[in-house]
Order: C-alpha cells, then sequence, then structure tokens
C-alpha cells in the first residue's frame, strides 16, 4: 500500500519489516504495521487499560487519565511528530497504543509492589510484561499465542530492558528484540519518537490531573519556569482568562513548543549525522530529542511532579495501600493457584504464572479479588 506522503529514507518501511515470529500471508488492504496496530486496539489488554491508574486510583474521579487515554494521547503526539518527519505513523501509533499493555493495577505502585514479590524470581519490568502480553499472553487467534506483531513493533513496545532479561531474551530469539539492549544499539526513529512522546504526554496530563485534583495550584506551578513561561504567554494573549482555561492554554502552548522543538532538533540532528538509512539509525546516538534548554526545562517539570504530586501525602497513601493489596494477592495465588483461572493454576512457573495473572487485572478487578480472598476494597481516606 502506499501512503499519502513520502516517507524518508531513515523510515522504517513494511515492506522491508524483518517480519513476524509465524510467517503470515499478507493483507491484502493494509501494511503490516497497520496490521499490528489494529491487533493491538482489538486485544483484551487494550481494552483493560482504561481502568487502570496513570497517577490517580480509578476510584478517585472519572475525569483523570487512565492507562488508556494516556496512550491515545501518546500516539496522537508521535502520529503528527511521525507526520513532519517523514517517518511511518502507523507503526509509530501501534508502538504508542502497546507500550503500557503490561502495566499492573495501581499504576507505578503495583509495579514496584510486584517487582519486590517476583525479587527471586526474575523480577518484574511492565516494558518487557508488555512484550509478554504481544508475544504470549494474549488469547485471540487459533493459530498462535499472542499477537504475532512485527519486529518493528515488538521492538518499540520494549523500550526498556535489563541486561539480564535482554540475554534472556536473546536466548530465546537470538538476533531478536534483546540483542539491541546488549550491544547497546538504538532502536528505530519510530521507536525513539514513540518513547519521547510518552515523555511529553504525561507531563502535561499530569499537569491537569495535579490541578483538577486540587494537589497542584495554578499559583504554585508559576514557580516551574517552563509552565510559568506558557502562563504568561497566555495571559498577555487573553488578559480576561481564568480557571480551567488558563490551564487548558497554558498546556496547549507548552505542548505546541515542545512538538516543534522536538521536530526541529531531529531534523537537525538527521542532517548532521548525514543518516540515510534506518540500518545507521542503530549504530548513532539517539537522534530524536529536545533541543538542550527543553531538555532542561523538562527535566525541571519532572522534578517539580515527582516532588509535589507523585510524593504528594494523598497519592502517597493510596499508593502504600496499593501496594499491599497486590503484596495480599500474591501470596494468596501463590499459596493456592487454585484461586485463579485454570489456565494459570497448570503453569509449572507458578510466580510468573500469578504474576502474569496480577498484572493483568484493572484496578476494581483486583480490589474485588483482594475483598474476596479476604481483603477488603475500602480506600481509607487521605
Amino acid at each position: 500500500m502506499t501512503l499519502s506522503y513520502v516517507l524518508a529514507s531513515y523510515a522504517s518501511d513494511p515492506l522491508r519489516s524483518r517480519g513476524r515470529r509465524l510467517y503470515e500471508e499478507d493483507a491484502p488492504t493494509r501494511n503490516d504495521y497497520q496490521r499490528d496496530r489494529d491487533r493491538i486496539v482489538h486485544s483484551s489488554a487494550f481494552r483493560r487499560l482504561v481502568y487502570k491508574t496513570q497517577v490517580f486510583l480509578n476510584h478517585e474521579g472519572d475525569l483523570f487519565r487512565t492507562r488508556l487515554t494516556h496512550s491515545l494521547e501518546v500516539a496522537q503526539l508521535a502520529r503528527s511528530m511521525a507526520r513532519a518527519l517523514h517517518l511511518h505513523e502507523d507503526l509509530v501509533e501501534a508502538m504508542a497504543l502497546a507500550h503500557d499493555l503490561g502495566h499492573t493495577p495501581f499504576g507505578h505502585a503495583g509495579q514496584e509492589a510486584l517487582n519486590a514479590c517476583m525479587e527471586s524470581f526474575g523480577g518484574f519490568e511492565h516494558n518487557l510484561q508488555s512484550l509478554r502480553v504481544v508475544d504470549f499472553l494474549e488469547e485471540r487467534y487459533a493459530s498462535f499465542d499472542g499477537l504475532n506483531l512485527t519486529y518493528e513493533t515488538r521492538e518499540g513496545i520494549l523500550k526498556h530492558c535489563s541486561l539480564p532479561h535482554a540475554r534472556q531474551l536473546e536466548a530465546m530469539e537470538p538476533g531478536g528484540v534483546g540483542q539491541r539492549f546488549i550491544l547497546r544499539e538504538q532502536p528505530s526513529l519510530e521507536a525513539q519518537l514513540c518513547n519521547l512522546s510518552d515523555e511529553i504526554a504525561y507531563n502535561a496530563h499530569d499537569i491537569d490531573d495535579g490541578v483538577r485534583s486540587g494537589l497542584l495550584s495554578m499559583d504554585q506551578l508559576q514557580g516551574v519556569p517552563l509552565v510559568a513561561h506558557y502562563s504568561q504567554e497566555t495571559l498577555k494573549k487573553y488578559p480576561h482568562v481564568k480557571d480551567r482555561r488558563w490551564l487548558f492554554e497554558t498546556i496547549r502552548m507548552m505542548l505546541s513548543d515542545q512538538v516543534y522543538d522536538v521536530i526541529g532538533n531531529t531534523q537537525e540532528a538527521l542532517k548532521a549525522a548525514n543518516i540515510t538509512n534506518s540500518l545507521e539509525v542503530k549504530r548513532h546516538p539517539m537522534l530524536v530529542k529536545f533541543s538542550e534548554p527543553m531538555q532542561l526545562a523538562s527535566l525541571e517539570l519532572k522534578g517539580f511532579l515527582s516532588q509535589n504530586l507523585y510524593r504528594h501525602s494523598r497519592v502517597q497513601k493510596t499508593t502504600e495501600q496499593a501496594k499491599e493489596m497486590i503484596r495480599d494477592l500474591f501470596l494468596a495465588y501463590t499459596h493456592d493457584p487454585k484461586e485463579m483461572p485454570q489456565a494459570y493454576q497448570n503453569r509449572e512457573d507458578k510466580e510468573r504464572a500469578v504474576a502474569d495473572y496480577i498484572a493483568g487485572m484493572t484496578d476494581r478487578f483486583a480490589a474485588k479479588e483482594h475483598q474476596r480472598l479476604g481483603g477488603t476494597t475500602r480506600w481509607n481516606e487521605a
């Protein structure tokens, strides 16, 4: 199939894809990356993201971001930048929609707790779990486990991986998606773009959710240079704006400038490095990135959010409760695997089976299971 725009020579091209783990005939009307995206959208793991925590737990409000809405925002940003850079839009969208499929219930709190539970059994990494979901755990097709995605989409999903896990992947799939972590090579430009889009998206929407929750204020945000700059620009352009519109316009301006900064800086980096094909991308330092001033400003914003939002006493209190739930569930299922569905009961790798089962839960299902097994679903007042 042809695209409505011309791919750059250094873009990922489905006609030159390294293919799927199991061979399949080409689809008559879709390129391989479109097909990957469509499989992800129709997966059970993707639907479950609507009830998985981003920062605020699902019970805390209907309008806070979830893993699903976050993934959609990442996909929108990544696809817009991919078009401007003449990269493959369908591929970057597939990566964005799938990058959080392996996240546990209760966000990073759930991941930390499950990783601690699995310390003696190989640990738990949500990026690696996302790969497990699309490679093994989804059950939709009669002829294979998982979604049988292309190498390029799988590479973008596995954006981080510890060296021990990379070596395990390499042993199972020589020359596969784990190899670049061993060789210290870069992923495709589409994968680099998806990774940075993730950062841009969560910084912006965490400001929005933080103010909506009452844990952050616009006055407080004036102490963050990046936000203060666009906040004052908004007031100059719209002197009478206030409340939500002031916040939304500030975030919109910040997002726009960050997107244009990435596009312009990446174009300059590609030209300076004289990159002519996708293979050269892997052997060169990261090419999709902010300019240095924007990178420093973004890091300062991340530090502010870490200190004032993610470590806020209200967030921390629900975080500890969530960790306790995950620990209790892990102990209950490892003690009596029959409490899980039969497909998990019969596996020889008992602890990994328990981790797979828990990681696939939504927030509310995990809470219901905790209550069923003798715990409680009541969240204490923060």
